[in-house]
């Protein structure tokens, strides 16, 4: 039967046709695939990668393995697979690697190229520098990790183990994000001064740094002299900003450092002994000739703090909103400035302070006294946490490393001591007296006394300071105080006759954090802050020596074990409340008076039982305890043969 187009046979018997035509296509593909794939197990292909030795092949002639010669030029690595139109190499074992590299090639022409000698260098010190980033970047993330991780193999629970597992996985992702930002977003390097050959660095003067330096770092460098109104002491705001300047005769000025610009400056015609800000620069306190006053930024009085008395030093603590006031006559205050109340009111005892500040790692306030001792101060105890002799005449000055185990203290026995306070030990005494001392963000120690300022800087693993950068300003000048400027290599000097700013290299921390200190917060991140830090307000009971314990559980101690006196007089109340306990009236003869009265000792018998058990307990420890001793007591040789013999001797 002849079929024609159209009809369902001929459909029929095309379909068919095409289907052949298909399958004897698909098997000529694959016996060549199949004859490729013997090649390459066979080891027809061989060659080098980066100019290493060839891999063995099996030479087709013979089973046994030979290494073949290396072929440069059009050579191939041992393992090659064909897919496509693309040729997949992989440099090591029988079966490819699509890992390892891919190569745009044609069945027709496979070609291996060696790479060039300073390509290979090239590949290298990319190899390098990427191990050596990876080592640096692992350092900042186990910074950033939160604490050990969770021991997942001891765990049998199956849910459990996977949400540990994600959490783990979440904590270890956030801290490589913050240490990749740390890496791109805080380039800056902190400024130094070396010197050369056999310069030192403290015979470095002002005038040779302010010729190197750019002119924006060449402002912070300047004198104001106002000879009537001094001694000044000064404050900065926490972002370095703001400085705020009060003179002994009763001025007080507000200036941004920026610019230099004033903002504000007031006469309140008393006499002025401290100056501090609060949390922004908005409000500041000052200790006046009776009491201390707080101003806002336009210089209007706020508050009169009545309480504190006449007060010689003022601290504020950020995370608490605390403002810390010590009068002329040892009487330690704190007081809440959100709210207003006073927290605590404390007397030293221990006369006359002119030394306060606070550790910043801690919280604590600690204060310098007249008989060469240091205190240790929280809100919440009226007694000082830790009482040193730290000189043999009185405390001329205080200072706290920016991480709070460290403090240096002045004297006028003429020394100055470091202590380390995990240990409360000295670590260094230097000679040399000081009226006022300072810790920049980075170590630097600033001592200032008469008209010279020293600063000491440890610069070796061992905590030992040398000097690094030495100034004198005009002879007479009598120096007040003086303070580093934060995240600026600047140090701020109170005298006699007004106050200056000298260059100090290295001294402040380069990069800063916004959401803890920005020193271009705009009027809007300002009123955010404020929030966010009223919201984490710390309360006064987190003041303590030790921070890290807040959180953690206290250990269970043993009860104090009673006296017997406690122990009987509990007895008798126990014995005395069953005895006026009511009974239930039974019916049936069951509330006759003996059996009332047999219930009655029942009850009193249950009732004893607890003290009775617990006396017997303790005379049993006790007898076993005497004849432990009378068995360790050695006896004369001609009693021994009437002792008890142990047993197994």
């Amino acid at each position: 039967m002849e079929l024609r187009r159209g009809d369902h046979g001929y459909e029929e018997s095309c379909r068919g046709s095409r289907v052949l035509e298909h399958n004897a296509a698909k098997a000529r593909h694959d016996r060549r695939d199949h004859e490729v794939g013997e090649q390459r197990l066979t080891g027809r292909f061989f060659g080098t990668i980066d100019g290493e030795a060839p891999w063995p092949s099996p030479n087709p002639k013979s089973n046994s393995q030979t290494r073949p010669t290396p072929v440069k030029g059009k050579t191939l690595p041992q393992s090659v697979s064909l897919t496509s139109g693309r040729v997949t190499v992989s440099a090591g074992g029988l079966l490819p690697d699509f890992r390892q590299c891919t190569l745009c090639a044609t069945r027709s022409s496979l070609r291996y190229t060696e790479l060039s000698a300073p390509q290979k260098n090239r590949r290298k010190k990319s190899r390098q520098s990427e191990e050596e980033m990876s080592e640096e970047l692992e350092a900042k993330v186990k910074r950033y990790l939160r604490g050990e991780g969770a021991n997942l193999e001891a765990l049998q629970d199956k849910k459990l183990k996977t949400q540990l597992a994600i959490r783990e996985d979440l904590y270890g992702k956030s801290a490589k994000a913050a240490a990749k930002a740390e890496k791109w977003l805080m380039p800056s390097e902190g400024g130094y001064l070396e010197a050369e050959g056999l310069e030192k660095t403290w015979r470095i003067k002002q005038e040779s740094i302010a010729r190197e330096v750019d002119i924006l770092s060449a402002r912070n460098q300047h004198d104001i002299i106002l000879p009537d109104l001094g001694p000044y002491t000064l404050d900065f705001t926490s972002s370095g900003r703001y400085m705020a300047a009060a003179g002994r005769k009763g001025h007080l000025a507000l200036v941004d450092m920026k610019n230099l610009g004033l903002i504000k400056e007031v006469q309140v015609r008393e006499t002025v002994r401290d100056v501090v800000f609060l949390h922004n620069e908005l409000f500041f306190a000052a200790a006046q000739k009776k009491y201390p006053y707080i101003y806002n930024r336009d210089g209007t009085e706020l508050h009169c703090l009545k309480e504190h008395g006449a007060v010689r030093k003022l601290q504020f603590l950020k995370n608490h909103f605390l403002l810390a006031s010590i009068n002329k006559i040892g009487q330690l205050h704190y007081q809440d400035v959100t709210v207003g109340e006073m927290v605590a009111n404390f007397r030293t005892n221990l006369g006359r302070s002119d030394a306060m500040r606070v550790n910043p790692f801690n919280g604590v306030v600690t204060l310098g006294h007249s008989s060469g001792t240091v205190t240790m101060w929280k809100p919440t105890s009226s007694a000082p946490l830790v009482k040193m002799l730290c000189h043999h005449g009185s405390i001329s000055a205080l200072a706290f490393h920016p991480n709070g185990h460290l403090m240096a203290t002045s004297g006028k026995d003429r020394k100055i001591k470091l202590w380390d306070l995990r240990k409360f030990e000295t670590l260094q005494t230097l000679p040399g007296h000081a009226c006022s001392l300072d810790f920049s963000q980075k170590g630097l120690l600033a001592c200032g006394n008469g008209s010279f300022v020293r600063v000491l800087g440890n610069f070796s693993d061992s905590q030992t300071y040398e000097k690094y950068m030495t100034h004198s300003i005009v002879k007479g000048y009598q120096i007040n105080k003086v303070l580093f400027r934060p995240y600026e290599d600047v140090l701020g000097i109170g005298h006699s006759m007004g106050w200056s700013s000298i260059l100090i290299p290295g001294s402040g921390e380069p990069n800063f954090d916004s959401w803890v200190a920005n020193p271009f917060e705009t009027s809007k991140q300002r009123r955010e802050k404020e929030v966010k830090s009223l919201l984490d307000k710390l309360p006064p009971e987190t003041i303590m020596l030790d921070p890290s314990k807040i959180g953690t559980y206290k250990p269970l101690t043993k009860k104090e074990k009673p006296t017997k006196q406690e122990r009987e007089a509990k007895m008798e109340e126990v014995v005395a409340a069953v005895k006026d306990a009511p009974l239930k009236k039974k019916t049936k003869g069951r509330s006759k008076p003996s059996r009332r009265a047999k219930k009655k000792q029942e009850s009193i018998a249950i009732a004893k039982r607890p003290f009775l058990e617990q006396q017997m307990k303790e005379d049993g420890a006790l007898s076993r305890k005497k004849q432990k001793i009378s068995e360790e007591v050695q006896l004369p040789a001609s009693l021994q043969r009437f002792a008890t013999k142990k047993k197994g001797t």
